[in-house]
């Protein structure tokens, strides 16, 4: 297989994420703006009412969840049929005496029921603080103890801090589609929440593990060679255990019942957001902590304030001229250049003489 040049394109990955986060924040603070809320917490946050409904017939869960939101306008109310039993739960925001009286005047005669049929008590919200903080408690825990153990387990802390981040970003993922998507925040986020962290980290682990392995292999590659190589090798197995998750959870969505749902989808969204982490950025982390400046860059950096400080030397120029001589030396000379004619002058009138007496 043809190796994947993941880390060098890590900034479009990277970026890409940062892009999904960032529309989520928008649509979050236009929501809060709007007096929408920017999250919707279900009943299990909020308080509000439950109704046991005997509808003594077989019914659809859609049309009774387009009763409630017609008559009440909220968006995602809780319908839930009873096992075995033709029931429905219905657990929806508080309401007045006038609404609840008025739903209840439709579904009976809807189904050709009477009040009597009719059970309903009211959910306390006291518990909504208890439940933020155990959904926090138990992120920062799940991260914390993974932490551990992955670093623990590579003797790298390295890896365990870009298994870490790459666990947080798909958390952030799933709470800005929890915001775009108006899905009910209630008892069933922080299962999701935690599946999530279980199924990214187990993704995670194998391309880390091929990394510990390739590296007694590939001794003298480069660290995003390195990488590179390791993810290619793993992105197989990889495809295929998100495509066969993605489906099941799909044929849940499709098939179960309300509450069902509202437990595949954020699943589904945490499962692709889990598997593009592992592959894009969990490789892309590792690069950015624990890269070092090759040789060649380092003597690069080494070399180049020698070549600003030749570079900086002004040119060779043509040879001054020679400084101007005293007169003790001026005279000094002209005694040697005179001494030195005078011998020329002799040498030249020995060599003559000897000519004349040869003639």
């Amino acid at each position: 297989m043809r190796m994947l040049h993941i880390i060098e394109n890590r900034k479009y990955f990277i970026g890409g994420s940062l892009a999904v986060l960032l529309i989520g924040i928008i649509v979050i603070i236009i929501n809060a703006a709007s007096g929408r809320g920017a999250f919707y917490y279900g009943v299990d946050f909020t308080g509000g009412t439950s109704f046991q409904i005997n509808i003594n017939k077989a019914f659809n869960n859609d049309d009774i969840a387009r009763i409630v939101q017609d008559v009440t306008g909220q968006e995602a109310p809780v319908i839930q049929k009873v096992a075995n039993v033709n029931e429905v739960m219905i657990n929806i925001k508080s309401v007045d005496q006038a609404t609840r009286e008025k739903l209840i005047q439709q579904i009976s005669a809807k189904y050709g029921i009477t009040a009597d049929a009719f059970t309903y008590s009211d959910i306390s919200a006291t518990v909504s603080a208890d439940m933020q903080r155990t959904a926090v408690e138990a992120v920062v825990l799940a991260c914390a103890a993974m932490l551990i153990y992955i670093s623990a387990r590579f003797r790298n802390l390295r890896l365990g801090s870009a298994a870490i981040i790459s666990l947080l970003h798909d958390v952030f993922i799933m709470v800005v589609f929890y915001a775009i998507l108006r899905i009910p925040i209630n008892y069933t986020f922080i299962a999701t929440i935690l599946t999530i962290l279980g199924y990214s980290v187990n993704a995670t682990i194998v391309i880390f593990d091929r990394v510990r392995e390739n590296r007694t292999l590939m001794r003298r590659a480069p660290l995003m060679e390195l990488i590179n190589t390791s993810i290619t090798q793993t992105m197989r197995r990889s495809i295929f255990t998100l495509i066969t998750v993605f489906i099941v959870l799909l044929v849940l969505y499709i098939l179960g019942v309300s509450s069902i749902k509202e437990f595949a989808l954020p699943i589904i969204i945490g499962v692709i957001a889990g598997g593009y982490s592992s592959i894009f950025l969990a490789g892309s982390f590792l690069y950015m902590f624990s890269a070092k400046p090759s040789l060649a860059q380092a003597q690069a950096q080494a070399g180049k304030p020698a070549a600003q400080a030749q570079a900086s030397k002004p040119a060779a120029s043509t040879p001054k001229p020679a400084a101007p001589l005293t007169p003790a030396a001026a005279a000094a000379t002209g005694v040697s250049q005179a001494s030195g004619a005078a011998a020329d002058i002799r040498q030249l009138s020995s060599t003559r003489r000897k000519k004349n007496k040869r003639r």
